[in-house]
């Protein structure tokens, strides 16, 4: 039943069980101190007693002037009783009093003993006289018990008052306390897919709800942004899926207005392949960035020569290098470790971007350069240089330059520096770019062989 109460009521009936329990603790401490209190008061109050007595004993030996000097002593103190023993019997100088427990009380010096006689409750002491027996001196306790009972009285309400007024209390200060939680719970109720710019208040909050707030706040941050790639992904996705669909559309349509040659069908059904081969290889290339950007283990990590990964590409790129009239060269070489499949995506991308926009009769060159925290590969080429501007959006998907870059018939479809980037984020490194006149330097920085282990 208690999971069931909100987070106030718990936390009010918390604070009102604890209050009671410290007032409880300090009603008990203050009733104890008084009962003691009182215990010490009498016992002084009849040792002084008891030393008078023992005193008008020492002085006279009649008997009846004896008896006289403690009904006297009695007198003056209402509920006050005393009795002298002899080794035969108790001789008590008031009558109606039962002296006999406390006589059989074993006492050490200083102590009282309580006991009840005749509806009364007394408190007396025992002292041995010289001339043998004892004195016996007691002390009626209605008056104690008296206060004691108005004080227990007192003690129980005022924890009962107090008790209310630390729930009350509790209650507001938990309502104030947790009133941040309200106003989060209420513009967490607004947040929706169009509205995920909504963030949690840290101001006037204590720390523990500002950290709360702060770590909502990162987690919002992080969902808004990517559902802001998933948004732009969809809409640059649609763009680039429409123009091969209308291309295939339009010239399916056109072929069939009417009747043509075998030769004009085969001509459109080759261009229908190459936009068909166009859109097999974007959606592969979509499939793969969605498997590497989302934090994909590496498959097989090896230890792996980048030179020689670097010359199995170039046998598989130079028939495209001479075509483009471009020339291969490499330099330097270092171990890493990583997934070979993955690290050869990641160069031949560069590669072929190299290649693509790379001027007639210039080198793509590739150099490997160890360092003491990083391993760096980069592939230069010369072309016309990128903007300063487009660099920052160069590893966006489906951005491409074709606007600055020559070449543009062979212009890919703008996702494999994206895939790059992917894959060198899931090595641990990352891809930086540099574009000036007249050269232009993408490197592949992966971590050392002792980081990567």
């Amino acid at each position: 039943m208690f999971k069931r109460l909100t987070l106030v009521s718990r936390l009010t009936v918390l604070y009102a069980l604890i209050s009671a329990l410290v007032l409880c603790g300090l009603g008990v401490m203050v009733a104890r101190a008084s009962y003691l209190h009182f215990v010490d008061l009498d016992l002084a109050y009849l040792q002084g007693k008891a030393s008078l007595v023992q005193r008008n004993l020492e002085q006279n030996s009649d008997s009846n002037v004896i008896s006289s000097a403690i009904e006297q002593q009695m007198e003056s103190h209402e509920g006050l009783y005393i009795a002298l023993t002899d080794a035969a019997s108790v001789r008590p100088v008031t009558k109606d009093i039962d002296f006999s427990q406390l006589l059989k009380a074993r006492l050490a010096g200083g102590e009282t003993y309580d006991w009840q006689t005749g509806g009364m409750t007394l408190r007396g002491i025992k002292e041995p006289l010289r001339q043998g027996g004892f004195l016996l001196v007691a002390l009626d306790l209605h008056h104690h018990a008296h206060f004691m009972t108005q004080l227990h009285y007192s003690l129980a309400i005022y924890l009962l008052i107090a008790t209310i007024l630390s729930g009350l209390l509790g209650w507001w200060a938990a309502q104030r306390g947790l009133g941040p939680l309200r106003v989060m719970r209420e513009r967490a109720r607004n947040i929706d897919s169009r509205q995920l710019n909504i963030r949690m208040p840290t101001e006037n909050s204590s720390p523990e709800l500002a950290e709360l707030a702060q770590g909502l706040n990162l987690m919002l941050e992080r969902l808004e942004s990517d559902f802001q790639r998933i948004s732009e992904f969809s809409s640059d996705l649609a763009h680039e899926l429409r123009t091969p669909i209308t291309n295939l559309m339009t010239q399916t349509q056109v072929i069939l207005t009417r009747e043509r040659d075998s030769a004009a069908y085969r001509d459109t059904l080759a261009s229908n392949a190459e936009e068909f081969q166009r859109l097999a290889r974007m959606v592969s290339d979509m499939l793969y960035l969605a498997k590497t950007e989302n934090g994909v283990e590496l498959p097989n990590r090896e230890p792996l020569s980048l030179a020689k990964e670097v010359r199995a590409l170039f046998d598989f790129y130079e028939a495209v290098a001479e075509e483009a009239g471009v020339r291969l060269s490499l330099e330097g070489d270092a171990t890493i470790i990583g997934d070979r499949l993955m690290v050869r995506r990641a160069i031949s991308n560069l590669l072929s971007n190299g290649l693509r926009h790379a001027f007639k009769q210039s080198v793509v060159e590739v150099s490997v350069t160890a360092l003491p925290e990083t391993v760096e590969l980069s592939v230069v080429n010369e072309g016309n240089p990128i903007d300063e501007a487009m660099i920052p959006r160069l590893f966006d998907r489906f951005y491409r330059t074709q606007k600055s870059r020559p070449h543009p018939e062979h212009s890919g479809i703008g996702l494999g520096l994206s895939i790059t980037m992917s894959l060198m984020l899931a090595h641990g490194g990352t891809v930086r770019v540099s574009s000036k006149q007249p050269h232009t330097r993408f490197t592949l920085v992966f971590p050392t062989f002792s980081k990567t282990l």
